[in-house]
């Protein structure tokens, strides 16, 4: 038992660390799913208020769809690669077409967990009929009492507080909401799916790279992220040690963070303008017909050449 929950934590872990976009949508999705069935379950209550179902409703799907977008912006790291090129670089070299590709790609992302939270709460229908109740036409229900205003149909998605002699036609207006819902909510799913087909189509054909080119691209900034991160915090690490080996004399060290800092004992404090070379957006260019796939690799193509005054034209390109 221990050996199999051992091995379904591995998979699970590899699974969430995947760097595969569709992988990652889909992860957002069903998280978002999950959020929208327990905030059903456990906070939804319909006011069954005239005047107040409307609002209620609307901020039911609404309010929530728009943290679910404001943090997928947040969580976005070509956000903030975005905000360090117009702080650092005024953006004077971001062209048109260069700002629309990092834009779109930060809210196409950003998109997917409010449009499925909307999708969801239209299917499931809970959200519209407590907003739309109230505006249903009564002379459009076969036999309903006349003379019955606003505040009488907007008790309906409350069954207890609905009149006795109206109770027959709960599900008739349940049922009809719930259609327009659904209804509502199919054709969202059905106009995203063409509209991100069109995109990836014009993705493809006007990206410069071919198919297994771009897949390499991508699995190239992966392997440099992962790379550069583990590195940033050893390099962070064996600094760390200096400032406080100064202060208390010592530094208490793990086995193998002793082994670390005896591996990498050139490790020096890095500048801020080479901070800034490496950080900000970078479209795919070519030098001399090889791939620049990233700010750092620019760099580190140019350092190797010692070419100062090519870099800093260079690090300042996008596209």
């Amino acid at each position: 038992m221990a050996a199999l929950i051992t091995e379904n934590f591995k998979f699970v872990s590899l699974f969430f660390k995947s760097k595969d976009v569709m992988i990652f949508n889909g992860l957002i999705a069903l998280g978002t799913v999950a959020s929208q069935t327990m905030y059903n379950i456990f906070a939804f209550d319909c006011p069954c208020s005239s005047g107040r179902n409307y609002l209620y409703g609307l901020a039911a799907i609404g309010v929530p769809a728009l943290a679910f977008y404001l943090v997928g912006i947040m969580l976005n790291k070509s956000t903030w690669d975005l905000v360090s090129e117009c702080r650092l670089r005024r953006c004077r070299k971001l062209s048109g077409a260069a700002a629309f590709a990092v834009l779109g790609t930060i809210i196409g992302r950003a998109a997917v967990a409010p449009v499925t939270w909307a999708v969801i709460s239209l299917l499931r229908g809970e959200a519209y009929v407590c907003a739309l109740s109230e505006f249903v036409d009564p002379s459009t229900l076969e036999g309903f009492p006349s003379g019955q205003g606003l505040e009488v149909m907007a008790r309906f998605p409350c069954k207890a507080t609905v009149p006795q002699e109206m109770q027959g036609f709960w599900a008739e207006i349940e049922r009809r909401l719930k259609y327009e819902s659904q209804l509502l909510g199919w054709l969202m799913v059905a106009g995203m799916a063409v509209v991100l087909f069109l995109l990836l189509c014009m993705k493809r054909c006007c990206s410069p790279l071919g198919y297994q080119q771009e897949a390499y691209w991508s699995q190239f900034r992966s392997n440099e992220h992962d790379l550069f991160q583990r590195t940033a915090d050893v390099h962070s690490r064996i600094l760390a040690v200096e400032s406080v080996k100064s202060y208390f004399g010592f530094v208490a060290l793990e086995k193998e963070e002793k082994q670390q800092l005896e591996e990498h004992q050139s490790a020096s404090p890095i500048s801020s303008t080479e901070w800034n070379r490496i950080t900000g957006i970078c479209l795919y260019r070519e030098k001399k017909g090889l791939p620049l796939y990233s700010r750092l690799n620019k760099w580190a193509q140019y350092s190797v050449e010692n070419n100062i005054d090519a870099m800093e034209k260079e690090m300042d390109t996008l596209s």
